[in-house]
């Protein structure tokens, strides 16, 4: 039992789940000012609700690092906290994007895709590790996800 951290999981496999989360975190991070960016800049003919809809997608990213973070807290590590550390780990880059809503929309898009990709690994490997809290997490972020690249997919009409 002594292999075991405070919540029953092994913690050397624990320490691995961590550092995919901290992955994670730094993407979302990455991502949330990628998405405020958008948010501030975007202009033209769409600019009234892609303003909206950015401002929805940062508000819901931001919820989601504090819950990545504090659930590598509840697996007894610490998050990664500064972007200098983000911008090493991360495969979501800063965008450059400003004012083309259409571009922010496709860039928004490959992150969406990226991310799910890296949850459903996650996601497996917390099911291998035995940690439901983790695995609620990644499936009930991948299942929103999908649903937001139907919907960002079906406004750039593809």
């Amino acid at each position: 039992m002594s292999n075991l951290n405070k919540i029953g999981l092994d913690q050397e496999k624990s320490a691995e789940l961590v550092n995919q989360l901290n992955e994670l975190l730094a993407n979302y991070s990455i991502f949330y000012q990628n998405v405020r960016g958008y948010h501030w800049n975007v202009s033209g003919n769409n600019f009234f609700e892609l303003h909206v809809k950015f401002e929805e997608l940062y508000n819901d990213l931001f919820i989601k690092i504090d819950e990545v973070a504090e659930r590598i807290l509840t697996l007894g590590s610490r998050p990664l906290h500064k972007y200098s550390d983000y911008a090493g780990i991360s495969f979501i880059k800063e965008s450059n994007e400003g004012a083309n809503g259409l571009n922010a929309v496709s860039e928004i898009l490959d992150a969406f895709q990226n991310l799910i990709l890296k949850q459903r690994e996650i996601l497996d490997f917390a099911g291998d590790l035995g940690d439901e809290g983790t695995n609620a997490l990644m499936s009930d972020y991948i299942r929103e996800q999908e649903k937001l690249v139907w919907m960002y997919s079906a406004y750039l009409g593809e």
